[in-house]
């Protein structure tokens, strides 16, 4: 990761504050001399509270069903909402490149926001790590591309 995004111009790094999210902006964060700030909005979805064998099937329901609230867990939109509301408070920031590490399920939300056509099947298709950039024209995302190949 470090080395796909070191001459990204990178000049400002928030992260979910779950290990495995700072542990992988780590090393781009000693490179560019950075300092990784938390922001526990980004930290990942509770689907469920309880064990489910179905959850697979639960959690394609919850992109389309975005009130559907399980046990113990929050909404796709309580999730969406907290996500989206870390990256618009990153958009009033000075800095215009900024590396925001989160998790599979909320990073998927977050783009669904910005573009609709973002669901259950585009978060199947993600990898670990990914990388999508969101191109903003003052508070309006303009533009969502995803960059890992």
């Amino acid at each position: 990761m470090a080395d796909f995004l070191h001459d990204r111009f990178i000049d400002w790094m928030v992260s979910s504050p779950y290990q495995r999210a700072v542990s992988t902006v780590q090393p781009l964060s000693q490179r560019l001399g950075l300092p990784i700030h938390m922001d526990h909005r980004l930290r990942e979805r509770v689907l469920s509270s309880e064990g489910m064998p179905d959850w697979m099937d639960k959690l394609r329901k919850s992109f389309d069903d975005l009130d559907l609230k399980l046990p113990g867990g929050e909404s796709s939109r309580e999730a969406m909402t907290r996500g989206v509301a870390a990256i618009q408070d990153l958009i009033q920031r000075p800095e215009r490149k900024i590396a925001v590490v989160t998790h599979g399920n909320l990073m998927a939300l977050i783009l669904k926001h910005f573009d609709d056509s973002f669901g259950f099947e585009a978060w199947s298709r993600l990898t670990n790590p990914d990388v999508y950039e969101l191109g903003f024209t003052g508070d309006k995302v303009m533009d969502v591309k995803r960059l890992w190949k």
